[in-house]
């Protein structure tokens, strides 16, 4: 399955310098948060809870405006 997302050129800067660090290709590294935010989305079942990823954050929707 592929999915297309749109990113800012500093997102892309910050996940390929992670990528890099974790010996990643940016394809890879994308596919781990995803994972991983997926994994912490099971185990959390509050919206108040913290991530210790960063980028997790980025991509989550807890904190994006909007209607509530």
């Amino acid at each position: 399955m592929f999915i297309n997302i749109k990113l800012s050129d500093e997102d892309v800067k910050l996940l390929g310098k992670r990528a890099k660090k974790n010996l990643l290709t940016l394809r890879e590294q994308v596919e781990d948060i995803v994972r991983r935010s997926c994994i912490n989305s099971k185990k959390n079942t509050t919206s108040n809870s913290k991530c210790d990823d960063s980028l997790v954050n980025i991509f989550s929707r807890d904190k994006r405006g909007g209607k509530k």
